[in-house]
């Protein structure tokens, strides 16, 4: 019994060590955690509210019209300028055709009142030549109608001479008369066909910018990409009808490059500047520290910018401390940040001065 006594104890004193030992490498190991958080703390200012941002564009359809084909698919590659969507243009082309119908019957309408005006201008002229004739035709009566008037006061001539002469007087003042509305007539008609020209001019102009309408629609028919980037999810069919301002997918620009935000608490950014260095850990490469520097800050509170921003003058009051978004760009050329991706999870550390 006193063998199996002394190799029971052994076996406690043994197990004593072991979880002395484990405590005391667990309390170290706590203190050196505790110590570096410590050393964290008072060398950085730290925070895990921040994600990789890159520009997501909508690419819009400028014509409306039914999808007769697509030529992109989800997450694919793209560059500035590839073809991603082909609408159907059969009825436009049919509008391009009648819009060139009616232009060129405006431009016929245009020929046939500029002959107009220039008929209408040689009547002008043709009636102000007459009445240089009539006036003086005018002239002459009233000449011999005077001569008459004196030989019948010393009854040198019969009443009926002298009323032949007067009636001759009257008809070339009719004439004259006559004539002059007749200039003024063709005048005004001149005008008027003039003032038509202007009118067929200007509809020329309007069936020309209906035509080059058509060709734009025509042309914007074919949606092309508007830089390199990266396609999202593909949510069109062929043979859908689509809208003229319709979204047609989401494209991530590659051009605009990615950047982190970083939502420090408003008692954090106190002594933090512009061009001020930063430490940045994304979470899906957790062994990878990249680096970057601020940019810029926030004008407002995120809270501010939302779409209902908290008014604290209800009176129902509770102090919540508020973070400012900082833009930090990354200073980094590593092949790793290709691929980093648009909402990925980042802890920031930037230190304090």
């Amino acid at each position: 019994m006193s063998d199996k006594l002394k190799k029971y104890e052994k076996i406690d004193r043994a197990a004593v060590k072991i979880t002395y030992g484990a405590a005391v490498s667990i309390l170290a190991a706590l203190l050196v955690w505790g110590l570096f958080l410590m050393v964290n703390f008072w060398k950085y200012e730290e925070t895990n509210d921040a994600q990789v941002k890159e520009y997501i564009n909508p690419i819009l359809s400028r014509a409306s019209g039914y999808v007769q084909e697509i030529r992109f698919n989800d997450h694919q590659k793209i560059q500035k300028g590839d073809t991603l969507l082909v609408l159907d243009i059969e009825e436009a082309n049919v509008k391009l055709l009648e819009a060139k119908a009616a232009l060129t019957t405006a431009k016929a309408r245009l020929k046939v009142l500029q002959s107009n005006v220039k008929t209408s201008s040689g009547s002008s002229s043709i009636s102000h030549a007459k009445i240089s004739a009539a006036k003086a035709q005018l002239w002459q009566q009233q000449q011999e109608f005077a001569r008459y008037q004196k030989l019948l006061e010393g009854e040198a001539v019969t009443q009926q001479q002298f009323e032949n002469v007067k009636t001759k007087l009257e008809v070339a003042e009719s004439n004259y008369q006559a004539i002059q509305n007749s200039f003024s007539v063709s005048q005004d008609k001149t005008q008027d066909v003039t003032a038509e020209v202007a009118v067929a001019k200007a509809n020329i102009e309007q069936k020309k910018a209906a035509l080059e309408r058509i060709n734009l629609e025509i042309k914007y028919a074919v949606i092309t990409a508007p830089s390199d980037g990266t396609m999202g999810n593909k949510s069109l069919q062929q043979g859908q009808y689509i809208q003229k301002g319709q979204t047609i997918g989401f494209m991530v620009d590659k051009k605009q490059g990615k950047w982190i935000v970083a939502n420090f608490e408003e008692t954090q950014i106190a002594k933090m500047k512009e061009g001020q260095e930063a430490k940045i850990t994304i979470d899906a490469f957790p062994n990878k520290s990249f680096h970057g520097k601020i940019e810029s800050f926030s004008p407002a509170t995120g809270s501010q910018f939302s779409l209902l921003p908290t008014d604290n003058a209800t009176g129902n009051f509770v102090k919540i401390t508020q973070r400012f978004p900082v833009r930090i760009q990354f200073t980094d050329n590593d092949a790793l940040l290709e691929k980093l991706r648009a909402g990925m999870n980042a802890e920031v550390s930037i230190p304090k001065k």
